[in-house]
């Protein structure tokens, strides 16, 4: 008797420029495993055509109802967004962050790994010293939304514009938390605070507070806390002592890109919004962005979707088919199948051929 397949709702959002040519690709590996999986395994996807193309059509980056839309799956594949034309404050604030804080997805997670046969531009760089992960708080800290601009009807110049930073204890202490337990998992039990906290005195050391009494939780992981500018030349100068690095949402978004950077390359730049409690579909998205510069070209780089994809099957609870997509993406690096951003000639599709083939 052959048991019922497990069927993983995934809604689909490939947003905009190159975000609807890596997508494709990811979707292609999950339709490979499936179809290996002897019918134990299946993914039933719906497409939704929200971005900046839907918001030049109808006044909104997504539906008005996208979050019900949305609650009943079981994650959420997403693309890229941006657009010339669209200024990026209402393509983020519509589309993305409208999900990552209406999900309370407050888990942004971005390894930072060197594949084989990647170059990266830094000098002696290998696989051993090129292997973190950030761990970025992704509700609230300076991306809360907390501001305006005012006074200007006070006359050309006089204007003045207010962005606040929120931090929370309860924000500040679940994601501390959720690096501490990464940490458990890995070969060194480390784990990274970064903050700024000499210069922005209330918020960073509310958060300095909360990581050294949560670490007092976990005798068993190393801890330090560092200042956000001397972290990102750490980043480039001693990449070897880094394992877990949490910090708040700029900092972790700033700091991960220049982790992807020394890897090779933002095409490989792959992530979660993870709500850890699961009470919200979570999201996967590469962080490259839609990249209008190369869109439609074919020359995109899908790893980065394709790695977002295999941290989504981890997510649902499938570690054997993400491990497996994980050896055919460093079997296709290793083979020198390449795209333009990392001094290769691959096509987008023949990047994909080439991991489906690792599969």
């Amino acid at each position: 008797m052959v048991n019922a397949p497990r069927v993983f709702r995934i809604a689909i959002i490939p947003g905009d420029g190159i975000g609807r040519e890596v997508v494709p690709e990811g979707l292609r590996v999950l339709d490979r495993l499936a179809a290996g999986s002897g019918g134990r395994l299946g993914f039933a996807y719906e497409s939704f055509p929200w971005g900046c193309e839907h918001y030049l059509k109808t006044g909104r980056m997504m539906d008005e109802d996208g979050l019900k839309k949305l609650a009943g799956f079981d994650a959420i594949y997403f693309g890229a967004v941006g657009w010339p034309g669209v200024p990026d404050h209402v393509s983020l604030w519509g589309l993305r962050l409208a999900i990552c804080q209406g999900f309370d997805q407050y888990a942004c997670v971005r390894p930072v790994r060197l594949l084989p046969g990647v170059p990266s531009p830094l000098r002696g760089a290998t696989a051993e010293t090129i292997d973190w992960v950030v761990v970025r708080e992704n509700s609230e800290g300076e991306y809360a939304g907390i501001g305006g601009r005012n006074l200007a009807g006070r006359g050309p110049g006089r204007q003045v514009a207010v962005q606040a930073g929120l931090f929370t204890e309860e924000g500040c202490e679940r994601i501390v938390r959720y690096a501490f337990d990464l940490a458990r998992t890995r070969q060194r039990k480390k784990v990274t605070s970064v903050t700024k906290s000499n210069a922005q005195q209330y918020g960073m050391t509310l958060w300095d507070d909360v990581f050294a009494r949560v670490a007092g939780d976990y005798p068993d992981v190393e801890t330090e806390q560092w200042l956000v500018d001397a972290m990102a030349a750490r980043f480039v100068l001693r990449p070897e002592t880094l394992e877990v690095v949490v910090c708040s949402n700029l900092f972790g978004d700033i700091l991960s890109d220049l982790g992807s950077a020394l890897a090779g390359s933002l095409g490989l730049a792959a992530s979660t919004n993870t709500d850890p409690e699961r009470r919200h579909p979570s999201m996967f998205e590469p962080v490259h962005g839609s990249a209008p510069d190369i869109a439609g070209k074919g020359i995109a780089n899908p790893i980065a979707a394709i790695w977002t994809a295999s941290l989504m099957l981890d997510h649902l609870g499938l570690a054997e088919e993400a491990a497996r997509v994980m050896r055919a993406i460093e079997a296709t690096t290793a083979a020198g199948v390449l795209t333009p951003d990392l001094g290769g000639t691959a096509t987008t599709t023949e990047v994909g051929d080439a991991v489906l083939a690792h599969l």
